[in-house]
C-alpha cells in the first residue's frame, strides 16, 4: 500500500474514489463551524443525515469552502419505508443544495424485512453516475441483512457504515463485506472518548499520540474509512494528524487483542434486528 496521506481514497464498487477520513457530524453542538474547519484542514468527506436536522448546515459549509464540488464526499442517509423514500430523497437534497449526493444510505434495518427490501428498491431508482444519489448503501446491516438483498437480486450496497473499533470489530460483517466488495465506513471509530482502557494508553505513550489519533490510525490501516466526530476545531485538526506514524503489525495486534464483540458495542446496533 502507498504511505497514506489525508487525500488517501478507496475505489468503490461504483469506481468513485471515497476519501479514508470523513468527519461525523452526529449531535454536531455547530455543523457549519465544524465542517468549515475540518475543509480547512483537509478533510474532503462529511457524513450526516436526514434525522440528524443538519443537512443544510452542511451544505451551506461546504459551498462556502471554495472547494470544488466534485472534490468533496457528502454521505447522507434516510430513515426508512419505500412510501417515504422519494420524499426523503428530495428533502435531503433540498436541504444540502448541492445538486447531488455522493452517498445516501439506509440508516438502519431494524424495521423488519418487508421494509428493508421496499426501501432499498426505492433507493435503486435514484441511484446511478449522473442520477441525483451516486451511489446507495446501508448503515447498522448485519449478515442476515445484506443476504436479504442478494437473495432477492437487487444490487449489491456499494457501503456498509456500521460501529467499528478495537473494542467492537464485528469481524463476521466486516468478512462479508470484503467478500462481496462493499466498503465499510466505520462510526464511533473515537468509542465516544472512552480513552481510559490500559492498552490504548500505553499505546499513545509510546507512539506519543493521542488515543484519538490511535484510534483513527488503526481504523484507516485496517481498511476502514472512520468518521471521527467533534464541534471543536482544534480537535478536527488533531484527529486528521494522523499521517506522519504507522502503527507496526505488533500494535496493530496488540489493538486488535482488545476486541470484545458484541460486548464492545458503545452505540445504537441493530445489526441483529428481525
Amino acid at each position: 500500500m502507498a504511505p497514506l496521506t489525508i487525500s488517501s481514497s478507496m475505489k468503490l464498487s461504483t469506481g468513485q474514489e471515497m476519501p479514508f477520513l470523513g468527519l461525523g457530524v452526529y449531535r454536531s453542538d455547530d455543523t457549519y463551524t465544524a465542517c468549515e474547519a475540518a475543509l480547512k484542514y483537509g478533510y474532503r468527506a462529511i457524513d450526516t443525515a436526514q434525522i440528524y436536522g443538519n443537512e443544510k448546515q452542511v451544505g451551506d459549509a461546504v459551498k462556502a469552502s471554495g472547494i470544488p464540488r466534485e472534490n468533496i464526499f457528502v454521505t447522507s442517509k434516510v430513515w426508512y419505508g419505500a412510501e417515504k423514500t422519494t420524499n426523503s430523497v428530495q428533502q435531503s437534497l433540498k436541504n444540502l443544495d448541492l445538486g447531488y449526493i455522493d452517498l445516501y444510505i439506509i440508516h438502519s434495518g431494524s424495521w423488519g424485512k418487508d421494509v428493508r427490501l421496499k426501501t432499498w428498491k426505492a433507493l435503486t431508482e435514484f441511484a446511478g453516475p449522473d442520477k441525483a444519489l451516486r451511489a446507495i448503501g446501508v448503515s447498522n446491516f448485519g449478515v442476515k441483512h445484506l443476504e436479504e438483498l442478494r437473495e432477492a437480486g437487487l444490487p449489491t450496497p456499494t457501503v456498509n457504515q456500521i460501529e467499528l473499533h478495537p473494542f467492537d470489530q464485528q469481524k463476521p460483517i466486516v468478512d462479508y463485506c470484503k467478500q462481496h466488495g462493499i466498503a465499510i465506513q466505520a462510526f464511533c471509530p473515537l468509542v465516544r472518548g472512552a480513552f481510559d482502557d490500559p492498552t490504548l494508553q500505553e499505546v499513545s505513550k509510546e507512539y506519543n499520540k493521542t488515543p484519538a489519533q490511535i484510534l483513527v490510525r488503526w481504523s484507516i490501516q485496517r481498511g476502514f474509512a472512520p468518521l471521527p466526530k467533534s464541534s471543536h476545531p482544534d480537535r478536527i485538526k488533531s484527529n486528521a494528524d494522523i499521517y506522519n506514524f504507522e502503527l507496526s503489525d505488533s500494535t496493530m495486534a496488540k489493538l486488535d487483542a482488545l476486541d470484545r464483540g458484541d460486548a464492545g458495542a458503545i452505540d445504537w446496533n441493530p445489526i441483529y434486528a428481525e
